[in-house]
C-alpha cells in the first residue's frame, strides 16, 4: 500500500464526520486520531531517504485530506534535519494554505524546528506579520514560541524575544479572536520564564487586547503574586 492507502486503511466514518463538525473547516476527513498518524509517520521517517521524505511530505499535504497534511507536518517535524533548506521551504509554501488552528498548529510545530535550527529565516517570517492572511499572522507568533521557553537564554534569544515581542505590539491592536488568542499565548508562555518582559509588554500594551487576551497573557504573572 501507499503511504495515503495506509492512512485511508485506518478511515473511521463515524469519526470523521465528527471531526467534520468539530474543525468546522470543509475538506475530507478520515477518522484517523493523530497517534496513529504518528505510529504510521514514524514508520515512514525511519524507512525513507530525506529527500523521500520531502516529496511524500508535498504528496500527501496536496491531497486536502485533514489527516494526509497532519502527515505531512509529522513527517517534517525534526530537530535534527540535515540539510533543512528543502524541508523549510516546503513548510513556508503551507503557510497560504492555512485555514484552521489544528492544521496551523501541526505545520507550525514542524516550521519551529527549522527556526531553532536556522534563525536567520526570522527575516522572512517577520514579513508574515502584516499579511492580509490571518493564519499566516497567526502563524509569525506560533512558529516562534520555542524563544519564550529556555530557562538560560543567550544573547541571539534575548533579541529575538525582543524582536517577537515587537510583532506581539503590532498584532495587539487587530480585532481577530485567532491573533488575540496567539498573542496572549505568547506573553503567557514567556512570562513563566521571563515575567518581567512580560509584565513590561503588558503594562505598555495590555489595555489594547482584548479582556479576555489580557487575562490570558497575565495568567501565571497573578500565580505569582
Amino acid at each position: 500500500m501507499t503511504p495515503l492507502e495506509e492512512l485511508q486503511a485506518l478511515a473511521d466514518p463515524a469519526k470523521a464526520a465528527e471531526m467534520s463538525v468539530y474543525h468546522k473547516v470543509d475538506r475530507p476527513y478520515l477518522g484517523v486520531t493523530v497517534p496513529q498518524i504518528e505510529e504510521l509517520t514514524d514508520r515512514w521517517r525511519a524507512e525513507l531517504t530525506l529527500d523521500d521524505r520531502i516529496a511524500l511530505a508535498a504528496d500527501l499535504w496536496r491531497t486536502d485530506i485533514h489527516e494526509a497534511r497532519v502527515a505531512a507536518a509529522r513527517l517534517l517535524t525534526q530537530a535534527r534535519l540535515r540539510p533543512d533548506e528543502a524541508a523549510w521551504q516546503l513548510i513556508v509554501s503551507w503557510v497560504p494554505d492555512f485555514d484552521g488552528w489544528a492544521l496551523a498548529d501541526h505545520a507550525s510545530i514542524a516550521g519551529q524546528k527549522r527556526l531553532v535550527a536556522d534563525p536567520s529565516r526570522l527575516g522572512l517570517v517577520e514579513t508574515w506579520v502584516t499579511s492580509p492572511h490571518m493564519w499566516t499572522r497567526r502563524a509569525a507568533l506560533v512558529m516562534t514560541l520555542p524563544w519564550t521557553k529556555q530557562n538560560f537564554p543567550k544573547e541571539q534569544d534575548l533579541a529575538i524575544r525582543a524582536r517577537v515581542l515587537g510583532w506581539c505590539a503590532t498584532l495587539a491592536p487587530d480585532r481577530d479572536w485567532f491573533i488575540q488568542k496567539a498573542v496572549a499565548w505568547w506573553v503567557r508562555d514567556l512570562s513563566k520564564h521571563d515575567p518581567k518582559g512580560a509584565n513590561d509588554f503588558l503594562a505598555a500594551h495590555g489595555e489594547v487586547l482584548k479582556p479576555f487576551a489580557r487575562k490570558e497573557a497575565s495568567r501565571h504573572l497573578q500565580a505569582q503574586e
